[in-house]
């Protein structure tokens, strides 16, 4: 049995280049159990939740000639032990001696061949830690059909629930000539479908993004016009660099309390005052009228969904799941910082009145850690728009605020990683977990040498705020 990538899978299968890998990642810092975790502990874990991610044990197929959109089968070598890997730091590991390997780890597209995911093990990190980091093809998370898998991973319990005996067997993997006489039929029964898959085969989004199409207009609209010059727009190279911020959720909700606002308003102005510092920095000319555009695919939820809210705690049963996408003008040249909250929180209630979202429909289905999900999700909507409308993309995720466990350890950090554009140089990734924000900063490595400058300046630019909110 083969299933036919969705319009979107395709293209986001087709979108990857050598230096633009299509793949999210999420790195979970973790403290180890009394028992230890060991390597054999995560395979057993991840082999038993398997059953819960089909698509994991899937690859992708491409038609010849292009006539159809790529295939997932079942593959018939999967090896758990290809995918899920074992790494090491030199003890007692720090965190930019981790941060290093990520960067590498990052760097590298996904072995087409096999199932488009990869997990590691990182051993001998400082303070009786380990870190685990997993990387996804966003063609394989769609958020309905396909979870991203710590989705099943992470539980609530310290002791991992009990999962069913499963015996998988691979469906028969169909030959080259069986797959080119099902396009074949498909082009005769359905022939606008095949088109879109031969548009998809050469690189035409424009055609091929369909579940995006939905809010093309809206966001047209607003993208009248190409996004402002900025160094945050250049050429970028197969490298990587990647940092982290951590800061207490609590003040961002007094942020919130203080000026009518919601977390997710004052995320984006932390952000707005760490990218103006961050350009004066490097001697960029400002004026007040100086804007940073922003794609932001969020999530939402249905209970409020006008409102959202990065610290909203998870139900019991999993979130009601949807991403909201819209660009907003970061006021970067604007040097009073509540001033600049403002201007996004206005941006944000304006877009709220008229705002469309893209259904997470499994969130509403599966509980777990859904924030990798989402931001896979959004890294979808983002990426079916032309990047020449914006400057950087900001997923954000609300997570559980209370602890999560993987196979005992407990998850003391968790940083979502959003992968980079066509001559975009950075992306930046948050999720709030247990009353925490947690910033995931992925940036070229040739454009974005002084990242870790940014980081720093996320923390002034909290500060900034905090202090006038005194």
């Amino acid at each position: 049995m083969t299933h036919r990538m969705s319009a979107q899978d395709a293209s986001f299968y087709f979108l990857e280049t050598s230096n633009t890998p299509m793949h999210i990642g999420s790195l979970a810092i973790l403290e180890q159990p009394s028992g230890g975790l060991d390597y054999e502990d995560v395979l057993r874990l991840v082999e038993r939740r398997l059953a819960a991610v089909p698509r994991y044990r899937q690859k992708a197929r491409e038609v010849a000639l292009g006539l159809a959109r790529p295939v997932w089968v079942d593959d018939r070598d999967f090896d758990i032990t290809y995918h899920v890997r074992r790494s090491a730091l030199p003890r007692p590991g720090s965190e930019t001696q981790l941060h290093e390997l990520l960067a590498r780890l990052i760097s590298r597209p996904l072995d087409r061949s096999r199932p488009l995911w990869e997990m590691y093990l990182v051993e001998g990190l400082a303070g009786d830690r380990c870190a685990l980091f997993t990387k996804t093809h966003s063609a394989l998370v769609d958020g309905d059909q396909a979870l991203e898998i710590g989705q099943v991973l992470f539980e609530p319990t310290e002791t991992p629930r009990v999962d069913p005996e499963e015996l998988w067997m691979p469906e028969p993997e169909p030959s080259d000539s069986a797959l080119l006489l099902g396009a074949l039929a498909e082009l005769v029964a359905r022939p606008g479908e095949a088109v879109s898959g031969v548009r998809a085969a050469v690189g035409d989004l424009a055609a091929t993004a369909g579940e995006a199409l939905d809010v093309v207009g809206r966001l047209a609209r607003t993208a009248a016009q190409s996004a402002p010059d900025s160094p945050l727009n250049a050429p970028i190279s197969r490298n990587r660099r990647f940092a982290v911020v951590k800061a207490d959720l609590e003040l961002y909700r007094k942020i919130r309390a203080r000026y009518g606002c919601t977390v997710n308003d004052v995320v984006l102005a932390v952000i707005a005052g760490a990218l103006r510092y961050w350009l004066l920095s490097r001697g960029e000319p400002l004026t007040e009228a100086t804007v940073v555009r922003a794609m932001v695919p969020m999530s939402v939820y249905a209970e409020d969904p006008d409102v959202p809210e990065a610290g909203r705690e998870e139900s019991e049963t999993g979130p009601r799941g949807e991403v909201s996408t819209f660009l907003v003008d970061l006021p970067v040249g604007e040097p009073n910082a509540v001033v600049r909250l403002s201007h996004i929180s206005h941006a944000g209630e304006a877009y709220s009145r008229q705002g469309r979202r893209v259904p997470a429909r499994s969130m509403m289905r599966l509980s777990g850690f859904a924030p990798a999900t989402m931001h896979a999700v959004g890294a979808r909507v983002a990426s079916g728009f032309s990047q020449r409308v914006f400057n950087l993309m900001i997923t954000n995720a609300p997570g559980p605020q209370h602890p999560l466990y993987l196979a005992g350890a407990r998850v003391l950090e968790m940083y979502p990683i959003s992968p980079l554009l066509k001559n975009q140089a950075l992306s930046v990734a948050l999720t709030s977990y247990d009353g925490n924000v947690y910033y995931g900063l992925n940036a070229d490595r040739d454009a974005m040498p002084d990242v870790e400058v940014l980081t720093s300046l996320l923390h002034e630019s909290l500060e900034e705020l905090l202090d006038a909110s005194r």
